[in-house]
């Protein structure tokens, strides 16, 4: 840094000051970063665990990568999970383009803009959006975003989600880090539309309006189907309350094989694979308040209470719930997640794992788990 300031002063008086820290600008810059997360869990469904007075281990360890030249950047995400959930994967990657400071281009493994950005929750489980892959979702494509003062839109192109085997015929992995359609269907040729409005001269109230639509490539019959699914949603900053909601339809048509269930897709992440409704809505709800603490290290709590309906079109599916309730604790770059999560025909709160999202139980009971994760975040 010493040596940069000396090279600007000398330039500068040759060449004059502007010139100089012109050049300064241009140098590469790279920001490195990552976190490392332990969980504490409690769970109704898991006798061993209520045995033991629940079980101690290892989250996950990421990196993160940001890096910028001129007007072109870079940003992502490596994590590792212990192998009972997928092992290590790319969470997002992409290089992008700044055309001003209201416009960009994104290419890469891309946050798909659906929904509220770019959390529909609060609490360390997401919202139910995220197991039917439409919260915090990540595919292969390109993406053009414009920021203004009212307006925000995004209008993207996806050629498939995560492609790790480069074989038509291959399945894809569960391996992932974001839910997206496995098994013997693939999701392919997608396209996305994000349309904000914000409301009101002061603070963070934005309307939006979500679409997306896509082909389903079947392996077994090379055909196509297609699947769409339209949002709308609204966030609302009030004092030191967030309020976040959203009313999604979402429709899977494959075309399977004899035999298969057009009712039923399979969707991956974190290594092992589920089944979903085909059709469905999902009605949520969040809500938040901020209260600064002087607590030792302890600046800050945030409660929450974040709801979610999935509501399946299927004649004879049970529908699914989840409820967290939750305190986030900052402590300088700690960060606590304290939170109770209860559902109901949930694949990971109870019950059974492989068709909760899809049949369901109609003798299902409400399952509950107590999970306190600490990240240091650096």
């Amino acid at each position: 840094m010493l040596k940069n300031y000396l090279y600007a002063l000398v330039y500068s008086a040759i060449f004059g000051t502007q010139w100089a820290y012109a050049q300064q600008e241009e140098k590469p810059k790279l920001e490195l970063g990552g976190a490392l997360r332990f969980n504490y869990v409690y769970s109704s469904w898991k006798e061993e665990q209520k045995t033991k007075g629940g079980e101690f281990g290892y989250d996950m360890f990421r990196i993160n990568a940001r890096a910028s030249f001129k007007n072109v950047f870079l940003n992502a995400e490596y994590r590792l999970y212990s192998e009972a959930f997928g092992g290590g994967f790319l969470k997002q990657g992409w290089v992008g383009y700044r055309f001003s400071e209201k416009d960009e281009l994104h290419a890469g493994l891309v946050y798909v803009p659906f929904g509220i950005k770019q959390y529909n929750s609060n609490n360390w489980f997401f919202n139910i959006t995220y197991y039917a892959g439409l919260e915090d979702d990540h595919d292969m494509g390109i993406k053009y975003l414009h920021t203004g003062d009212r307006w925000e839109y995004a209008i993207a192109f996806f050629k498939n989600a995560e492609e790790l085997n480069f074989g038509g015929d291959v399945e894809n992995s569960s391996s992932r880090y974001s839910y997206d359609v496995v098994g013997r269907n693939k999701e392919t040729n997608q396209f996305n539309v994000k349309l904000l409005r914000k409301l009101g001269n002061t603070g963070n109230n934005q309307l939006g309006f979500s679409a997306q639509y896509g082909q389903l490539y079947n392996i077994d019959t090379d055909r196509n189907g297609d699947h769409y699914a339209l949002a709308l949603h609204h966030e609302l900053d009030w004092r030191d309350w967030n309020f976040k909601t959203e009313i999604i339809t979402v429709a899977h048509n494959p075309v399977n094989a004899a035999g298969q269930s057009n009712a039923i897709i399979q969707m991956g992440a974190y290594g092992t694979p589920y089944e979903v409704a085909a059709r469905f809505n999902m009605y949520t709800f969040a809500a938040s308040k901020v209260v600064n603490v002087n607590w030792g290290p302890v600046s800050q709590l945030k409660f929450y209470n974040d709801f979610g309906y999935m509501q399946k079109k299927e004649r004879g599916f049970t529908d699914s719930f989840q409820n967290v309730t939750g305190i986030l604790l900052t402590a300088g770059q700690v960060y606590t997640y304290v939170d109770y999560a209860a559902g109901y025909n949930h694949s990971w709160l109870g019950g059974n794992f492989v068709d909760d999202f899809s049949t369901g139980n109609p003798d299902a009971k409400w399952e509950a788990r107590f999970n306190i994760n600490i990240g240091y975040y650096f």
